[in-house]
């Protein structure tokens, strides 16, 4: 299973600069439930460490770069994310990690559903249980 699933947004350029947009069920492939941006995360501590049941999550690196793990139990996979212009997208069931943030990393986080701390999984050997 590919765990890296990469959307490329359009990015509209002119002198003036550039411009992406995000619309739910077209370049984002989920009704937008939840928005939120993470930013002046310290690099020396990591993110996430955690998994859903049911959420799906597209995220952006606005600004500067944070390397991402992904995990589905048996396979793990790593990429930096660094280009406004692309969006990891994450199933449910997919432990993240978050380390190496830069000094000015600014991600947001597109998520397919509202809050509820019913839907983490956030210990690991929980998350491994819910998968087999």
């Amino acid at each position: 299973m590919k765990l890296i699933n990469i959307i490329e947004f359009e990015s509209f350029n002119d002198e003036r600069g550039r411009l992406v947009s995000l619309e739910s069920q077209k370049n984002i492939p989920f009704e937008i439930r939840r928005v939120y941006y993470l930013f002046e995360n310290s690099g020396l501590f990591p993110r996430g460490m955690h998994a859903h049941k049911k959420l799906k999550q597209i995220v952006i690196a606005l600004k500067g770069s944070c390397r991402f793990v992904l995990d589905d139990g048996s396979v793990r996979e790593e990429l930096i994310l660094d280009d406004p212009t692309k969006g990891l997208l994450i199933d449910s069931f997919i432990w993240r990690e978050m380390h190496d943030f830069s000094n000015d990393c600014v991600l947001c986080v597109i998520a397919s559903e509202y809050f509820s701390e019913d839907d983490y999984i956030r210990n690991y050997e929980e998350f491994l249980a819910c998968r087999n």
